[in-house]
């Protein structure tokens, strides 16, 4: 009897305690239990949740809790189908696959090929597979990743996803659960692992979990270093001599509310002291900026300014009369004259501008001179700043004025959640380019965080005031 239970596989002992939820021959090291991980893996078993966001600090065993869930999911039910994507399949090769490969040595797992044509995994016994897939944007041959339109999955998951496009996310999670899943009686499911990113899984899992609003079917791990009793000797020392704050935030601490983006123009701390920055020297006068619906939107927002202290009023469903309207009435209000007010005139804003005759914001037309620094070309001329339009020219202006507290917000909390997560959109077009300056464009920004910029639009506007001739020059 004892050499009939000895002669049994490692892989078939670990099938049966996968199968039967004993995860400690993945979870135990020593007398240490990487608590996490098994929670992660009871949530990816389990029969209530159908996503999952693992994400935090690097050397938290993201990657390797998702690799051995896919593997002994493959060996565990036969035939199923599953995927394994990451922003470009290269990456993928070079990182995750690796770990799929340790996964599978450290297991007993030896019944797998892979297919370097196609780009999948094949388990020879079971006959189940996990596709790899390359979830990188394709703006112009594939916006809408139709490309995976018509695949079928069980389940899978998306590795460092703070890097992928919600896009990919959307179409994967409706591709899931369509594979044998009722045979199984298994829930659909896509786990999502990462470091810290200001992109859909910040939106979507992490903030709405800080806020006690993440929906039922889906859960959220914070993976931290020290959780890990896994961990590589060595590793914690080389996060800790991380010379950036931001990058060792994220990366070592787990922390959200970091970007190591460094195209960024406005730092997030500065973003954060935007609504305390109750000074008084901030006042000054009153202007009014709008950035009026169009494209199917419908929110007005208006900007009642008083210096530089910004209050934020939002109207839904107006009529470009009844938005002249209101702005007319904020005028009346607040003291404000034409020649102090300004709306978006790309668009039907335009319909606004004329209405009201005040001044209209292009947001690509030529950038104007420096009101403080002025230069000349031979010709004597006043030369515009090197910017690529209007619009770049006062957000880079903006930018600045943050990050030397010159700027105070008064919102309401739901207002100020969409506004920080502008600001961190804020960022410069191409860093290492000796061309013209300019910002994010409003698609790209729309892509990431999965609306238009509006408040952002409403606030940058404020500076043509301080670029217009014949106005008093603020200095920052």
């Amino acid at each position: 009897m004892i050499e009939d239970i000895l002669s049994i596989p490692e892989i078939e002992i670990n099938k049966q305690l996968f199968k039967r939820g004993e995860f400690d021959f993945i979870t135990v090291k020593g007398d240490k239990k990487h608590e996490k991980q098994e929670q992660a893996l009871r949530i990816l078993t389990d029969s209530v949740h159908t996503e999952l966001y693992y994400g935090g600090a690097a050397g938290g065993a993201k990657s390797w809790t998702f690799c051995v869930w896919e593997a002994f999911m493959c060996e565990c039910y036969p035939e199923t189908k599953w995927f394994m994507g990451r922003e470009e399949l290269k990456t993928l090769l070079n990182t995750t696959f690796l770990t799929f490969r340790k996964v599978c040595k450290r297991y007993g797992i030896e019944d797998w090929k892979y297919n370097g044509q196609y780009n999948f995994i094949e388990f020879t016994k079971t006959g189940s597979r996990i596709d790899l897939l390359d979830l990188k944007f394709l703006p112009t041959e594939d916006p809408l990743y139709e490309r995976y339109g018509s695949l079928e999955y069980t389940g899978g998951i998306i590795d460092e996803a703070g890097q992928a496009n919600m896009g990919a996310y959307d179409v994967l999670k409706t591709r899931t659960g369509r594979h044998l899943n009722d045979h199984y009686g298994l829930l659909r499911k896509l786990g999502l692992g990462g470091n810290p990113k200001k992109n859909f899984t910040y939106k979507e899992f992490y903030r709405k979990h800080k806020e006690g609003i993440l929906e039922p079917h889906k859960a959220f791990i914070k993976a931290l270093l020290y959780d890990n009793p896994h961990r590589e000797s060595g590793y914690e020392d080389a996060l800790k001599s991380l010379n950036s704050k931001i990058t060792k935030e994220r990366l070592l601490h787990g922390n959200f509310e970091y970007d190591d983006d460094p195209a960024k123009l406005i730092e997030y701390d500065k973003i954060l002291d935007c609504f305390t920055n109750d000074f008084e020297h901030l006042k000054g006068e009153k202007y009014l900026t709008i950035d009026v619906a169009r494209f199917g939107r419908d929110t007005d927002k208006f900007g009642i300014w008083e210096g530089f202290r910004v209050k934020f009023i939002t109207k839904k469903g107006l009529r470009v009369t009844e938005t002249a309207a209101f702005a007319r009435e904020l005028q009346n209000k607040h003291g404000i004259p034409n020649s102090n007010t300004i709306a978006d005139e790309d668009g039907v804003g335009g319909g606004v501008v004329d209405i009201l005759m005040c001044k209209g914001f292009v947001n690509n037309s030529s950038p104007l001179p420096s009101p403080e620094n002025p230069e000349v070309d031979a010709k004597g001329n006043i030369k515009p700043e090197n910017y690529d339009n209007l619009k770049s020219q006062c957000s880079f202006r903006m930018a600045n004025r943050i990050n030397k507290n010159g700027l105070f917000i008064e919102c309401d909390e739901n207002d100020k959640e969409e506004i920080i997560e502008e600001m961190e959109q804020v960022k410069e077009k191409e860093v290492d380019s000796d061309k013209k300056l300019g910002i994010l464009p409003k698609p790209k920004v729309k892509e990431i965080i999965g609306r238009s910029p509006d408040n952002w639009d409403c606030i940058m506007m404020r500076e043509i005031f301080e670029l217009q001739p014949g106005l008093t020059w603020v200095a920052f």
